[in-house]
C-alpha cells in the first residue's frame, strides 16, 4: 500500500543529492532524474508531481509555520543542517518547524541510465559531500546498502508519537549513522539503538512502528502529493493567515531569511552565544561547516579551533574520509 501511495515520488533524485528547480524555465532536460548536478541543483523526475486543490498545513501558535518535507537518507537535507540549526537559534521564537517523512527510496525497482542500483549511489554522495562541505561516506552503499527509506522513515514517524523534540534528536542520529558511520539504517539492531540514545522508549517504539506509525508516514506521503512536492529538501513557511513561501533544494541561509521576512516583517533576530561551549551544549554534534555556520569563522578557522579543542580534550572526533564530527567530552 505504501508503494502505491506513493508512485509517482519513486526515488526521486534528492537521494543523489540536491533536488532544486521549481522555475520551470530552469529545469535541464535529462533523461535519468536520480543523475543531478549539486551547482545547480537541477533533478527532477520526467513526469512532474503537481499540486492538488490548495491546501491548509498545519500551522502553530508561533507566528510562522515551516513544513519540511524530508528523508532520512536524503544528502541534501543532510547538506542544510548548518542552515536549519542556525535558523533554530536566530528564529526559534517565531518560527515552528513540522518535520514530515516524503519516503524516497521505496524499494530498487527502478532501473534506469547510469544509476540503477546501490554501489552506483557510492561515488555520487562522495561529490555532493565534497560540494557541501558536510561529510557523507557513500562506501555505506558497497559494503552494507539500504533496500529502501520507508523503514527509517515510519521509525521516525513512531518517534514523534513519543516525543517531537526527542524525534529530531533521533532522526538526526540516524542520518548521523548511515551518512558517517555508514550503518543500514532499515535494521532494527540501529534503530533501537538509536532510540536509545536518543532518550526513547525503544520497546514502544518497535510497538508503534508496526502500527499507528504506518499510517502517519502514509498521511506525509498524502499531503506531500496534494502539495505537489516533487523533491526534497522542499520546505514551506507559512503565516497565521495561510500565506505561504516556498523554498526548494539546497539554498543559502539568506534564502531562509528572505522567505520569514516576507511573511512576517517584524521577525527579529535572536542575539545567540556564538562560543563553542553554548554551541555544542545545543547541539551535542555538530560537522565543521556547522561550526562555521553557527559561530561566523571561516570554514578554516573553524577547523583550526575544533582541532585545538580536541587537542585540549574538550571534544572528540569522528573523522571519515570525507569531513569530520566533532562531538562534546561530558565529564
Amino acid at each position: 500500500m505504501l508503494k502505491a501511495v506513493f508512485a509517482c515520488f519513486t526515488l526521486l533524485s534528492a537521494l543523489f543529492g540536491s533536488c532544486n528547480g521549481q522555475d520551470k524555465k530552469n529545469v535541464m532536460v535529462n533523461n535519468n532524474p536520480l543523475l543531478c548536478d549539486p551547482e545547480t541543483g537541477i533533478c527532477e523526475l520526467p513526469a512532474q508531481q503537481t499540486a492538488t486543490a490548495p491546501v491548509s498545513v498545519r500551522v502553530d501558535k508561533k507566528p510562522l509555520t515551516i513544513t519540511y518535507f524530508t528523508d532520512p537518507i536524503c544528502s541534501t537535507c543532510w547538506g542544510i543542517e548548518p542552515q536549519l540549526r542556525k535558523l533554530k537559534l536566530e528564529y526559534g521564537d517565531g518560527i515552528h518547524i513540522d518535520y514530515h517523512m516524503g519516503g524516497l527510496l521505496p524499494d530498487w525497482s527502478y532501473n534506469s541510465g547510469g544509476i540503477s542500483k546501490p554501489s552506483d549511489v557510492a561515488h555520487h554522495w562522495d561529490e555532493v559531500s565534497r560540494y557541501y562541505q558536510m561529510p557523507i561516506d557513500g562506501d555505506v552503499w558497497l559494503e552494507d546498502p539500504l533496500h529502501s527509506s520507508y523503514p527509517p522513515s515510519i521509525a521516525f514517524k513512531a518517534a514523534q508519537l513519543q516525543d517531537e523534540k526527542k524525534a529530531l534528536v533521533f532522526l538526526r542520529i540516524i542520518r548521523e549513522m548511515v551518512f558517517l558511520e555508514k550503518k543500514n539504517i532499515t535494521k532494527w539492531e540501529h534503530l533501537s539503538k538509536a532510540a536509545i540514545d536518543a532518550g526513547l522508549d525503544a520497546v514502544k517504539l518497535k510497538q508503534d512502528y508496526e502500527g499507528p506509525a504506518q499510517e502517519r508516514f502514509r498521511a506525509d506521503l498524502e499531503l506531500a502529493r496534494k502539495l505537489g512536492v516533487r523533491g526534497f529538501p522542499s520546505v514551506y513557511i507559512t503565516d497565521m493567515t495561510g500565506n505561504r513561501e516556498f523554498i526548494y533544494g539546497f539554498k543559502p541561509y539568506a534564502a531562509y531569511e528572505t522567505g520569514i521576512t516576507k511573511l512576517y516583517p517584524k521577525a527579529g533576530k535572536r542575539p545567540y552565544d556564538t562560543s563553542w561551549q553554548y554551541l555544542f551544549n545545543t547541539y551535542p554534534t555538530l560537522t565543521t561547516r556547522e561550526f562555521a555556520e553557527l559561530s561566523g569563522l571561516s570554514f578554516q578557522e573553524a577547523d583550526q579551533q575544533l582541532l585545538r579543542l580536541v587537542h585540549q580534550q574538550m571534544l572528540t572526533s569522528l573523522v571519515t574520509k570525507n569531513g569530520v564530527l566533532w562531538k562534546r567530552i561530558t565529564r
